[in-house]
C-alpha cells in the first residue's frame, strides 16, 4: 500500500545560467545551521571543480540535504548549461518537485524554457523564486507575467499554473512573499517547499526498487550510484538484481555493501534507507545511470527516458609536433586511451570511439563547452596531446536525406548591434524567427541555426557587440542539411622555420596581421603564429635577426615598437582553428599548427583536394 513519507520533502533547483542557484543553495545550507557559527565557507560551496569555480557554471549536478522544522529537504544543484542538460532530465526523476530560479532583471530564458519543460512533462508542481532582486534595473511583476506566459506555452495544467512566487536576493540571504516586502531570511522559501513540494510516496512494505539517476566516481570505491528509493527498503548485505528499462537483457546479481545518505555536504553510512530517501550505493562496479537495483524475487525496472544523444565530435589524439613531450607529464596513446575511458564513469553525455589510427581517438559532446571543459580539466592533469577542429554529428533520415542538429539561439544585444549580428548570423544559415524589444535600448533576436553555424562564431559576437551581448542556445532538433557554410574569412600566418622568435621578425611580421606569439618564444615550421588580414595563409620567418653590417644609420638603432600579441584563451583557439589544423595542448601553452607542418606537402594535399 502506497503511503506518505511526511518528514522528507526532494527538490532539485532548476535555472538558467547564472541566475543564482549555485548562491541560493549556499544560503539554505548557511541557513539551516548545517556549518558551525564561527565556520569559515567559501562561496558557491556546492560548485566543488576548480573550473566551476572560475568559470562560475555549474557543470555536474551536486546533492546535498538540510534539516528544517524536523523535516529532511534534499536539495539537488542542477547545471543551467545547455551542454550540461543531459544532467537536468536525469535528476528529475529523484525529486518531487523543483525551485525555479528566475534572475529579476533577464527573465524567462532559454534554459529556463528548457528546464521548466521537463519538469512540467514529468508533472511535478513548480514553486517560482524571483531571485537577483536588489538589482537596480530588476522588473519583478513584468517577469512574473513572462513565467505565467511561459507556463501557459507549455501547457501547465492548472495545479502547476497556481504555483506560489517568492521574491529573494540569495546573495543577501532573504526571502519574501512579495515583490514590495523586504526580507529578513529564507523562512518564506523554507516554509513554501514544506508547504507546496509533496512528501515523497511509495509502498514501505513492497519489494526493493531504487532507480539510479546520477553517477560519481571516486578513485578510492570506483563508481557509486545515486538515487531515490521508490518502492520497498533497501540494507547494507542484501542480496539485490540490477535491470533496466532500455536493456532487457541485463540481469546482474549484486550484493549491497556500502549505503550511504546525505547530511549538509558530506555523506553518511547508513545500513538501510526506506522509501523517499535519496542515498548513494558504492561497491557495485558496474552500474549506470538508468539502472534500477530490485529485490530477487520481483526484478522490475523502472522507466527511464534515454539521455539525450551528443551532437557535436572532436578527435584527440598524440601531440606529434617538433616540441612534444617536453611540457607534460602524460604524452602516450596508453595514457590517452586510459583518461578518456574513464572520464565516461562519471559523464553520461560523452562518447569515446576509437579510430583506425592507435594514436587518435573521437570524443563526442554537447557542445563546445562540453569539450573545452574536459580538455582543460587534462590539461590541469599534466596531459600532452593534440585536438582537431570541432565538427557535427550528422545523421539520415528514412529517405537517406542529410540531417544536421539544429540549435535555437536567443540574443540579447544592444539596439545599434542588432543589424550586423543578424547579417552575421544569416551568412552562417541562421533564420530570424522574432525580434523584440527588452527595454533600457536592448533587442532580443531569437534564431534558428545549424549548430555548425555557431562553432567559431562567439569571439566574433563579443568582438561585433563590443561585450555587450549575451548568445544563449538550446539545442531544437535535427533538421534537413542547410549547405555549406564558410568559417573564416582570414588566413592564417604560419611560422616558416624552428627556433625562438625574436623582435626583428616580429616587428617585420606584424605588418601582415594579428599575432599570437612575443619575443623570446619557442616556435616550429608549420605551427600558427597569428591571423592574416588577409584570406590566404602566409608563411613568415619570425626568428629571423638583423643582418649586421658595418655602416651605422641614425634612425637604424631605433627600438622597434611591437604591438602586444593577442594571446588566446582555449575556447577563443578551438573556435579559431580551421579544418586543416590543429590545438597542441600542453599543462603550460596552447598552440595553433598545420595538421601537415611540411609546406611543400601542404601545399600539394591542397591541390589535390581541389582537383
Amino acid at each position: 500500500m502506497k503511503t506518505k513519507r511526511e518528514n522528507i520533502r526532494n527538490i532539485a533547483i532548476i535555472a538558467h545560467v547564472d541566475h543564482g542557484k549555485t548562491t541560493l543553495v549556499d544560503e539554505l545550507l548557511k541557513q539551516s545551521g548545517v556549518f558551525r557559527a564561527n565556520q569559515e565557507v567559501a562561496e558557491r560551496v556546492m560548485d566543488s571543480g576548480d573550473i566551476e569555480r572560475e568559470r562560475g557554471i555549474t557543470i555536474l549536478s551536486k546533492n546535498t540535504a538540510i534539516t528544517y522544522k524536523d523535516t529532511k529537504i534534499n536539495i539537488i544543484d542542477t547545471p543551467g548549461h545547455a551542454d550540461f542538460g543531459g544532467e537536468v532530465e536525469r535528476v528529475l526523476k529523484m525529486v518531487n518537485g523543483v525551485v525555479l530560479v528566475v534572475d529579476a532583471f533577464e527573465g524567462a530564458m532559454p534554459q529556463t524554457k528548457f528546464v521548466l519543460k521537463k519538469a512540467l512533462e514529468l508533472e511535478l508542481p513548480v514553486v517560482v523564486c524571483i531571485n537577483k532582486i536588489d538589482r537596480p534595473e530588476a522588473r519583478p511583476d513584468e517577469v512574473v507575467d513572462e513565467i505565467l506566459e511561459l507556463f501557459i506555452d507549455l501547457n501547465a495544467n492548472d495545479e502547476q499554473l497556481d504555483c506560489p512566487f517568492i521574491f529573494a536576493s540569495a546573495r543577501d540571504g532573504i526571502a519574501s512573499y512579495s515583490a514590495d516586502e523586504p526580507g529578513t531570511d529564507m523562512i518564506p522559501l523554507f516554509d513554501t517547499i514544506l508547504d507546496y513540494i509533496p512528501a515523497p510516496e511509495g509502498d514501505p512494505e513492497a519489494p526493493t526498487q531504487v532507480l539510479i539517476s546520477t553517477i560519481d566516481y571516486n578513485e578510492y570505491v570506483g563508481r557509486i550510484g545515486i538515487g531515490k528509493v521508490d518502492n520497498g527498503t533497501i540494507k547494507v548485505n542484501q542480496d539485490a538484481v540490477i535491470v533496466n528499462a532500455h536493456d532487457e537483457e541485463k540481469q546482474t546479481k549484486v550484493r549491497i555493501s556500502k549505503l550511504y545518505e546525505f547530511d549538509g555536504l558530506k555523506k553518511t553510512e547508513v545500513t538501510e534507507a526506506s522509501i523517499g530517501s535519496i542515498v548513494a550505493i558504492s561497491g557495485i562496479a558496474d552500474i549506470h545511470i538508468g539502472d534500477t537495483i530490485c529485490s530477487p524475487e520481483n526484478p522490475t525496472a523502472i522507466p527511464f527516458q534515454k539521455i539525450s544523444e551528443p551532437t557535436i565530435a572532436m578527435h584527440f589524439m598524440v601531440n606529434d609536433s617538433p616540441l612534444a613531450g617536453q611540457e607534460g607529464k602524460f604524452v602516450t596513446s596508453r595514457h590517452l586511451r586510459e583518461r578518456l575511458f574513464s572520464e565516461l564513469n562519471s559523464d553520461v553525455s560523452l562518447r569515446v570511439e576509437e579510430t583506425d589510427n592507435m594514436d587518435s581517438f573521437k570524443v563526442s559532446g554537447r557542445g563546445e563547452l562540453h569539450l573545452s571543459v574536459l580538455i582543460e580539466n587534462m590539461r590541469r592533469e599534466g596531459y600532452e596531446f593534440a585536438v582537431s577542429k570541432a565538427e557535427v554529428l550528422y545523421k539520415t533520415d528514412d529517405r537517406n536525406k542529410k540531417l544536421e542538429p539544429m540549435e535555437r539561439a536567443f540574443i540579447d544585444v544592444p539596439e545599434e548591434f542588432a543589424g550586423s549580428v543578424i547579417e552575421k548570423l544569416s551568412n552562417r544559415k541562421g533564420e530570424l524567427q522574432g525580434m523584440g524589444s527588452i527595454g533600457s535600448g536592448f533587442t532580443r533576436l531569437e534564431f534558428l541555426i545549424p549548430s555548425r553555424g555557431l562553432i567559431g562564431y562567439r569571439g566574433e559576437f563579443l568582438t561585433d557587440t563590443k561585450g555587450n551581448g549575451v548568445i544563449n542556445t538550446v539545442f531544437e532538433e535535427y533538421g534537413p542539411y542547410k549547405g555549406e557554410i564558410a568559417y573564416r574569412k582570414q588566413g592564417s600566418l604560419i611560422a616558416f622555420e624552428s627556433g625562438e622568435t625574436v623582435a626583428y621578425g616580429l616587428f617585420n611580421a606584424q605588418e601582415r596581421g594579428t599575432l599570437f606569439v612575443g619575443p623570446g618564444e619557442k616556435v616550429y615550421s608549420g605551427m600558427v603564429i597569428g591571423q592574416n588580414g588577409k584570406a590566404e595563409d602566409i608563411e613568415l620567418n619570425v626568428c629571423k635577426t638583423k643582418h649586421l653590417t658595418n655602416t651605422r644609420s641614425s634612425s637604424a638603432d631605433d627600438a622597434l615598437k611591437l604591438v602586444p600579441p593577442k594571446i588566446l584563451s582555449l575556447e577563443e583557439a578551438l573556435e579559431f582553428i580551421d579544418t586543416d589544423e590543429l590545438l597542441e595542448i600542453t599543462p603550460k601553452n596552447i598552440r595553433i599548427r598545420k595538421k601537415i607542418l611540411d609546406s611543400t606537402q601542404r601545399f600539394r594535399a591542397k591541390k589535390n583536394a581541389q582537383s
